[in-house]
């Protein structure tokens, strides 16, 4: 086995994810800023991972965050209740009727094509998740009296404001006393930090937490931006991805962390907002695998890394092999960047079919 985990009986969920989970609004063809009508969906960083492991792998997951109770806030609980995510946990915070207090995050975000690249635009100040802290979430009951196998959770929760990083904090130590392994993606979001101490505070927060840490996932800026590792032999605008850099930038951040044993960075180059090169590297336990680029079209590149991570994490909750987990957060990855939303809509069936080198031939 990779990684010693809790048997599944022993517990009542096979994951657990703590994150802030936004409204997205989806303009489709159209731009933000001459949009008439939008789609929606929800998604968040960390919430992704445990929709698409109960979505697309079948595994029982649960969702920690906070909403402010108004029709907003039910209708994203209404969106994660259809995807299949525990919601028990949700905190819910008295609305104000305005949201001067506590609101619920707004996501715009445009997918892009050829030469425009996609585009965010958060709505999430104030928002009930950002209002989080230590003391607020029933973790020893989680934990504890329930039971999980696997805690995620990332540098965009705790970037949300002065609190959350101990929220992430305290939900850990409670974690590793229940011997729950713990995953934590860097996702660095610079609007996030812009007023809030920028890199020097993301390197400062996230290096705190990783002593914590068993899985460690991140692209090629998020190791360099929020926890302060360069990877050598890269250009600034990551056209060209040398995955010796990637090795040596992995090897020193086990050499400072040797409690993580296991780190996956996905491996992208944007060719266009429609065709990139996408793979990965993993480290675990002293060895490396990789799968290496290949060009794939993109609809929607969001939520592709976090589909990355819930196959990785699916690999290493089923016992599979690190090259098997690997193979399959690529392909779990490119899938769900070939639909619209946050969220995957793969099946296990078609990640199976895509690590298998399978063409996409139609299935009638």
């Amino acid at each position: 086995m990779t990684m010693k985990i809790r048997s599944a009986k022993s517990c009542a969920w096979d994951q657990v994810s703590l994150g802030e989970v936004m409204l997205r609004l989806d303009p489709g063809e159209r731009r933000i800023h001459t949009a008439r009508t939008f789609e929606l969906g929800e998604g968040g960083g960390e919430y992704n991972v445990a929709r698409g492991l109960r979505r697309c792998f079948g595994l029982r997951t649960a969702v920690v965050t906070a909403l402010a109770d108004n029709p907003i806030g039910r209708l994203i609980e209404d969106l994660m209740l259809q995807g299949g995510v525990d919601a028990s946990h949700v905190r819910w915070v008295d609305y104000d009727g305005v949201g001067r207090e506590a609101r619920n995050g707004l996501n715009f975000t445009e997918r892009g094509f050829g030469p425009r690249a996609a585009v965010g635009c958060s709505d999430r100040g104030h928002s009930a998740a950002s209002r989080l802290k230590a003391g607020d979430l029933p973790w020893k009951a989680i934990f504890g009296e329930r039971g999980a196998r696997w805690f995620h959770t990332g540098g965009i929760f705790c970037a949300l404001s002065e609190t959350t990083a101990g929220a992430a904090r305290e939900a850990m130590e409670v974690a590793r006393e229940h011997d729950v392994r713990i995953s934590y993606d860097l996702n660095y979001r610079p609007s996030l930090w812009k007023n809030f101490g920028g890199q020097e505070r993301a390197r400062e927060v996230n290096r705190a937490l990783m002593p914590y840490v068993d899985c460690l996932f991140g692209n090629e800026e998020d190791f360099v931006a929020a926890l302060g590792f360069e990877v050598p032999g890269v250009d600034e605008g990551y056209r060209q991805l040398d995955t010796t850099g990637f090795r040596r930038m992995i090897s020193d951040v086990v050499a400072a962390y040797p409690n993580i044993s296991v780190v996956a960075t996905s491996l992208r180059t944007a060719r266009s907002a429609s065709v990139n090169g996408w793979g990965g590297i993993l480290y675990c336990k002293g060895e490396f695998y990789e799968v290496a680029q290949r060009d794939i079209e993109i609809l929607d590149r969001v939520g592709g890394g976090d589909s990355f991570a819930s196959g990785i994490i699916y690999g290493l909750l089923s016992e599979q092999s690190p090259e098997w987990a690997l193979q399959c957060g690529v392909a779990h990855g490119a899938l769900a960047m070939s639909t619209p939303g946050d969220t995957s809509m793969a099946s296990l069936a078609e990640v199976r079919r895509a690590m298998s080198g399978a063409s996409a031939r139609i299935e009638r």
